[in-house]
């Protein structure tokens, strides 16, 4: 992974090139947003806060994108499909509350 910048925030990023699309998934302190190529229904049955989005080439692209999908456990923390992918990942960057 590499950090990656997008805004003041620093992240951990993933690019790799796979088949037609790369593979991109950006981590937050308590989840993260991947692109289509990860399953939703495998991050669902294993726990993990994730979220979704679809069709992008370039983290910048990435960026800009509208949530898709996400899982139950990301959803727990009010990601929501449409929301901005920066949204979803200030959400999944805040501290666990105890």
């Amino acid at each position: 992974m590499e950090p990656v910048e997008f805004g003041e925030k620093t992240y951990m990023g993933l690019r790799k090139d796979l088949g037609n699309l790369p593979l991109i998934v950006v981590r937050a302190k308590r989840g993260y947003v991947a692109c289509s190529y990860v399953s939703r229904d495998t991050a669902e049955k294993i726990g993990d806060v994730a979220a979704f989005v679809s069709g992008v080439r370039e983290y910048s692209e990435f960026f800009n994108a509208k949530i898709r999908g996400a899982t139950s456990w990301a959803e727990d923390l009010g990601i929501r499909e449409g929301m901005s992918v920066r949204k979803a990942l200030e959400i999944m960057d805040t501290e666990e509350k105890e």
